[in-house]
């Protein structure tokens, strides 16, 4: 159950540390900013696949398990990330979604992680799942190509009721390896989070799964946006076992995948310009997988809903049916 402390930062601090032994190896940047450690993933370190997958289970603060596989979409061949979690609304809700809006004078980066938990800022989304948390240790992963400095370090840290020497920040920009894997292993993430938008008491989820295609790294973050969002909009599958009422989990499944938006079957780039590069005016309906399987544990029944576009993606991605690209992608 969501109530029980299941110590996310504690959890996802060891993880901090192990990625910051392996500095080295994993192409990535270790720092003090003041008191707090940062792990650069992306700025000016390379990264890579494995600090991106570890990144990733820093978000889903280690109650999940990501991994990397492989996508044939209508000869489109991609890497991908799968997630699978016993915990999917602890680790997604609770930890992994961006919720968090880092924007202190002078500062802007979306946060991600179990710091959130911690700073309780998204006050209506913790009382829905009903979980809450406290500890001396917080983590906290930012999308964005600006490192943050002192002045950012304390802000998270005051929100997150710590002392700065209790925080780990690892930042990885959108147009990059380690930034491209950590959103693609959102698929169960967005999943539950359309579940949240649509009325249905996500409590109900046992576990989820999913597998996302991973975005090739464009020339920039705004293009980055859109090829991410892309893979996770036409090219996603995502599995959840519930345990509810047959009609109301047919009634949400039939809603749930990214298709039932009036956005949908446009390359994300196109729509995030199209709302002057402001996600609020966007249709939250839109940000769901592309294809979505509920089996209701309390039935046996399986629900299917939703369907991938490879259409979308190869016009996104700037690949035609021969397979070549111009390098530049949808909006350039």
């Amino acid at each position: 159950m969501t109530s029980v402390d299941l110590g996310l930062n504690r959890r996802a601090a060891k993880l901090a540390e192990a990625v910051a032994a392996q500095a080295a190896i994993l192409g990535v940047a270790v720092t003090r900013v003041g008191e707090a450690r940062l792990i650069d993933c992306g700025v000016a370190a390379v990264g890579g696949f494995e600090a991106g997958r570890r990144l990733a289970e820093i978000c889903l603060a280690d109650l999940a398990t990501v991994s990397l596989t492989s996508v044939d979409l209508d000869g489109l061949w991609l890497p991908a990330v799968a997630v699978t979690t016993d915990h999917p609304v602890t680790a997604c809700l609770a930890s992994q979604y961006a919720g968090w809006a880092i924007d202190p004078p002078g500062y802007f980066a979306m946060g991600s992680g179990p710091a959130r938990s911690l700073a309780r800022v998204e006050r209506e989304l913790y009382a829905r799942i009903g979980y809450s948390e406290s500890g001396d240790a917080a983590v906290l992963v930012l999308e964005g190509r600006t490192l943050p400095d002192e002045a950012v370090v304390r802000f998270v840290a005051d929100k997150a009721h710590v002392r700065p020497e209790g925080l780990s920040v690892l930042i990885a920009p959108t147009a990059s390896i380690a930034g491209c894997i950590q959103v693609a292993a959102r698929s169960v993430e967005t999943g539950l989070h359309k579940m949240l938008e649509l009325g249905f008491d996500v409590r109900a989820v046992r576990s989820g799964a999913g597998v996302c295609p991973l975005a090739p790294v464009a020339k920039n973050d705004l293009r980055g946006i859109g090829w991410t969002n892309d893979c996770i909009l036409y090219g996603t599958r995502a599995y959840f076992a519930v345990h509810a009422d047959d009609a109301e989990v047919q009634a949400m499944v039939e809603r749930l995948p990214a298709s039932t938006s009036s956005d949908y079957g446009t390359p994300f780039y196109e729509i995030f310009k199209r709302a002057g590069n402001d996600f609020y005016k966007i249709d939250r309906m839109l940000f769901s997988p592309a294809e979505v399987v509920v089996n209701n544990l309390a039935s046996g029944r399986v629900f299917r809903a939703g369907r991938l576009d490879p259409g979308v993606l190869k016009r996104s991605f700037g690949v035609d049916d021969r397979g070549v690209s111009g390098g530049t992608g949808s909006g350039a």
